[in-house]
């Protein structure tokens, strides 16, 4: 048998592509399946979660991504060893609306197997999550930023294509067993492993009319997606977080950061406070000792961590449904080191006594703090359901950046 296409026969390299992806998309689709509906029942909280559901979940959408990326490249690399191709002819040429039907169900399947593993790896690269690709290559893909909005946005096109292509290849197999059964011709024959063989067939040309006609299927598909809201941003909404009251302070925040960091499954996942409220004292002393207070109110509703965001919110891990805010009340301090908040940290039911070193820069009567510490979240019950650390660090970062002007 030929490595390359006649005009009547597909040779061995076209027939391994062929068969190559569709075991690949064969594997893909059902990983994809179970793990959506395993990660829909983490994120219910009226559903009890445990540390091995979630492991579970990850390493099916591990290796949903995983296959997902290599269609990506045997799709391109089928379709550039296409390019070079004889394409054999229609058998039922003669049958202009099947052979048109055909063409356009061509251009939508290789299409659709380029666009759904596409977006579904800018939508890992463009989220904070878990489940990690398993290969050396890194996470992240060039051009494309961490961005709650473009990961919504390639999620649903992900979505939406995955119908694309599961309808279409419900079409393709459905006319290469009407060839089969009913025609009785070589179609199916000459793609099946082996030697086939297969008679002449017609003469015919090729019009780029089907070639029309699928992009305008395409453009009829992305419409649709509009229509449902796939490219409305609702990146924002989500869980209420509690409305926190304004705060009298001698120094206003003008503009500020507060994130944690966790580590899932040996990834850092990094997600920031929307909404919080700091009232601050300060007056820097000219020897180390107290300089002055902060009170931090949190609004933990407001936290956007990824993928992960929902379950974060869960009863097994903030609880924001039933303790809607953080608070940290803290004497400011300065050490012969720099500078300290020492006080209470209130996360969910449990108080803890923290430290949180910072560094301060004073000009005139504005001022830019950094500061970090490490928190250990079993203090706090935060995933109380995983005692050891197979998913999910017990070490969370929580890091704060901020710049404040001195009040009138």
């Amino acid at each position: 048998m030929s490595s390359t296409n006649t005009f009547s026969s597909y040779g061995s390299v076209t027939k391994a592509f062929h068969w190559l992806t569709a075991l690949l998309i064969f594997t893909a689709l059902p990983l994809g399946w179970i793990s959506n509906n395993l990660a829909h029942a983490i994120y219910d909280p009226t559903i009890p979660t445990t540390e091995a559901d979630i492991a579970a979940a990850s390493q099916l959408f591990s290796l949903h991504k995983t296959v997902g990326v290599t269609v990506f490249v045997v799709a391109l690399a089928r379709i550039l060893w296409a390019m070079t191709q004889t394409k054999p002819g229609l058998l039922n040429a003669e049958n202009k609306p099947e052979a048109f039907a055909a063409e356009i169900v061509h251009w939508m399947l290789y299409a659709s197997l380029v666009l759904v593993p596409l977006t579904g790896w800018t939508h890992h690269a463009a989220a904070e999550g878990f489940a990690p690709i398993l290969w050396p290559f890194g996470q992240n893909l060039p051009f494309v930023p961490k961005s709650a909005y473009l990961a919504e946005v390639t999620a649903g096109l992900h979505w939406l294509f995955i119908w694309v292509l599961v309808g279409s290849l419900a079409l393709h197999i459905m006319g290469a067993l009407k060839h089969h059964v009913v025609d009785k011709d070589s179609t199916l024959r000459r793609m099946l492993p082996g030697r086939s063989e297969a008679p002449e067939p017609p003469k015919q040309t090729h019009s780029i009319v089907s070639a029309v006609a699928g992009l305008a299927v395409w453009i009829a598909v992305l419409a649709g997606g509009w229509s449902m809201g796939i490219f409305s941003d609702h990146s924002s909404q989500g869980i209420e977080s509690a409305e926190l009251e304004a705060v009298q302070s001698d120094w206003q925040v003008q503009e500020g950061t507060l994130s944690i960091t966790i580590t899932q499954l040996g990834s850092p996942v990094t997600g920031t406070f929307a909404e919080w409220t700091a009232a601050i004292t300060f007056d820097d002393p000219p020897a180390p000792g107290l300089a002055g207070s902060v009170d931090v109110a949190v609004a933990i509703g407001s936290l956007a961590l990824g993928t992960v965001t929902d379950q974060a919110m869960g009863p097994d891990f903030f609880d924001s449904g039933q303790f809607s805010t953080a608070q940290f009340d803290a004497d400011l301090f300065k050490t012969d080191a720099g500078y300290e908040a020492r006080g209470p940290l209130t996360i969910r039911d449990k108080t803890l006594d923290v430290v949180l070193p910072f560094k301060l820069e004073l000009q005139d009567n504005s001022a830019t703090m950094l500061g970090e510490l490490e928190l250990n979240r079993l203090d706090f019950d935060i995933g109380a359901q995983m005692p050891a650390e197979d998913s999910l660090a017990f070490a969370v970062n929580v890091a704060v950046e901020l710049t404040a002007t001195r009040g009138e």
